[in-house]
């Protein structure tokens, strides 16, 4: 049976790269994003420029439904997924006391239900056949939550723990388990909201880099990665700095210019 690499949030930014990039190893995939269009469009072109077989599924994975929807469609259409990469996700910038709650509930089922729902799922299949990989896309706010990034901050150190402990759980199994943890990145992600932070002054990375290092550590490694060493030295601040300080001095970071 032939097999498929899974990627949600496909249709831009480091999922758009990582297709692309996958694609160009000659690998099968099936692409999930909301805009029915620029899949047709990525199916089109990747398929014809590098002969892979690309199915893509609509889906609005911060839907309650739409995880599990997901997944039965992709059962039915007989598709067996070898690697999957919980790349989908969204954030928001702001006073937690003055941001929309809708959008905030909304962010925790993108970020931490569907990517439940989904490696619940799909590691369950894997485990059986004794061989797959599962790849969740953080953030170095995983390590470091932010004031202002609130409930992103929190929905990141959940991706943190869950991989950690999944990975631990399915030890043995066939089945890896690994997270992914870019910095600033220059997506669509971004809003000028957060641009217009001290945290952003810094040139944010290309997401061809952080695709081409997130496709390494998906087909390869084990465990976390942090992309980008002044990313990984900001990472390990909170072992060295007290709490007390380190968070006066993300808020400053966090404040907008």
């Amino acid at each position: 049976m032939k097999e498929y690499i899974l990627i949600t949030g496909a249709s831009s930014g480091i999922g758009y790269e990582m297709a692309c990039q996958l694609a160009e190893k000659a690998t099968n995939l099936i692409i999930v994003a909301r805009t029915e269009s620029k899949l047709q469009q990525m199916q089109k072109e990747l398929s014809k420029k590098y002969g892979v077989l690309v199915y893509y599924f609509v889906a609005d994975l911060s839907d309650v439904n739409a995880a599990t929807e997901l997944y039965g469609k992709i059962k039915k259409q007989n598709l067996q997924v070898s690697h999957l990469v919980n790349n989908a996700g969204v954030g928001n910038y702001g006073e937690f006391i003055e941001t929309s709650l809708e959008e905030e509930l909304s962010m925790i089922q993108l970020n931490i239900s569907s990517l439940v729902v989904l490696t619940k799922l799909f590691s369950q299949d894997m485990v059986l056949r004794k061989s797959g990989r599962i790849m969740n896309i953080g953030s170095v706010l995983s390590f470091l939550p932010f004031p202002y990034f609130a409930v992103y901050s929190a929905t990141k150190a959940f991706v943190l723990a869950f991989s950690e402990t999944l990975a631990a759980e399915l030890e043995g199994t066939g089945v890896i388990v690994s997270s992914l943890y870019p910095g600033t990145t220059d997506t669509a992600f971004t809003t000028s909201e957060m641009q217009s932070t001290n945290l952003h002054k810094t040139k944010p990375m290309h997401p061809e880099i952080v695709a081409e290092e997130g496709i390494k550590h998906l087909l390869q490694g084990k465990g976390k990665k942090v992309v980008g060493f002044q990313n990984w030295i900001n990472s390990k601040l909170p072992n060295f700095v007290p709490d007390s300080i380190m968070m006066k001095i993300k808020k400053g970071l966090a404040s907008q210019q």
